[in-house]
């Protein structure tokens, strides 16, 4: 029964998805001349198109990597092409759910299939995401102390968008930092709002929430004992979660060249789609649909010209994003298509042997 709502739960999250980018792409290309737009993507050098799905591909494999890296490291023998599997499945869940937030469950899930011990996989999976966290924070930091008037020059608008995406990294990399070094202080604290958020009815039950922080906690006390026992491979981490970061922000500098185009530096470029992460992160719409889009074609306006811009909103969303999704999905189907065929094997020889037994 928890089978079956959990499968609905997923259904619906990829029905509101597949609505947002429909909604997402009819806004983007109303009023565009469609064969004209073919034209122009098609016209992309082939060197560039091979870049951008080589960066693609990179950025989701090298999570796995490091999730491959990190697992050794504390002595789960893993294959690197079994933990890009995960990563391809938590790009997947984190793209059609809100915040990301069913990603890291799921990963977790295919892990525990694979007979990786839980403890292991979250403390691994949460010192990935608090990597994650801490670069994205130093680089919004880093564009907003020395670079602040081209991100308002080019943002407009956006700009508090790109604050609040800031803000909240760095509240939330706060947390997660006095979770490590105070934890007794933030369970306090935590059992406080809790406790007021049920008198004020903002949730029902307060066991239940009182059981998920505790779980929070416990599995982040693991990830704690992980970076004191591994300083320098967390180090390593957060060298390699840039790098592959970076990937990311590169893509839109190979769409920009492919195009033929030249005049903007790569730098201008790489940091204006930093930007575009840093505001739209940690935002409640699955993949930021919609945002996303709206503010490349702000940003990069200038940059693509309004010739180039919506086949660079395309390419970029299409190879980056909508094609590693495809590609996510892809594993998920064939990691299920093979579990049913294994039970259905031994299915097949427990009915042999009881007609033996006959």
């Amino acid at each position: 029964m928890k089978h079956k709502s959990k499968n609905r739960k997923y259904i619906r999250e990829v029905l509101f998805f597949l609505a947002i980018m429909i909604l997402t792409f009819g806004v983007i290309l109303h009023g565009q001349n469609l064969s004209q737009l073919k034209s122009t993507i098609t016209g992309m050098k082939p060197i560039y198109v091979g870049a951008v799905l080589f960066l693609s591909v990179f950025f989701v494999a090298a999570e796995g990597c490091m999730i491959c890296f990190l697992l050794r490291s504390v002595g789960v023998m893993v294959h690197v092409r079994q933990c890009i599997g995960y990563s391809f499945a938590g790009f997947f869940f984190s793209g059609i759910t809100p915040s990301a937030s069913g990603g890291q469950p799921m990963q977790l899930y295919y892990m525990k299939k694979d007979d990786i011990p839980l403890s292991e996989g979250t403390a691994v999976l949460m010192a990935v995401a608090t990597a994650y966290k801490i670069v994205l924070a130093v680089i919004g930091t880093v564009m907003l102390l020395f670079w602040r008037k081209p991100l308002q020059k080019y943002l407009g608008g956006y700009f508090f968008w790109y604050m609040v995406g800031l803000v909240l990294n760095i509240l939330l990399v706060s947390l997660l930092l006095l979770v490590m070094l105070r934890p007794v202080l933030i369970r306090y604290l935590a059992e406080k709002m809790i406790c007021i958020a049920q008198k004020c009815r903002v949730i029902r039950s307060e066991e239940k929430w009182l059981k998920k922080m505790d779980g929070f906690l416990n599995g982040y006390r693991e990830t704690v004992c992980f970076f004191r026992e591994h300083k320098e491979k967390i180090l390593l981490l957060i060298i390699m979660t840039f790098f592959q970061r970076s990937s990311a922000f590169l893509m839109t500098f190979m769409v920009y060249r492919g195009f033929g185009l030249s005049g903007t530096a790569m730098y201008k470029i790489l940091l204006l789609q930093a930007a575009i992460y840093v505001a739209v992160d940690m935002l409640p719409v699955p993949g930021a649909q919609g945002i996303t889009e709206a503010m490349y074609g702000k940003v990069f306006l200038p940059v693509f010209s309004e010739q180039y811009l919506v086949p660079a909103v395309c390419v970029t969303r299409g190879l980056g994003f909508y094609l590693m999704l495809v590609v996510g999905a892809a594993w998920i189907l064939e990691i299920h298509y093979k579990k049913s065929i294994q039970d259905e094997k031994r299915c097949m020889v427990m009915l042999d042997s009881t007609d033996r037994y006959d």
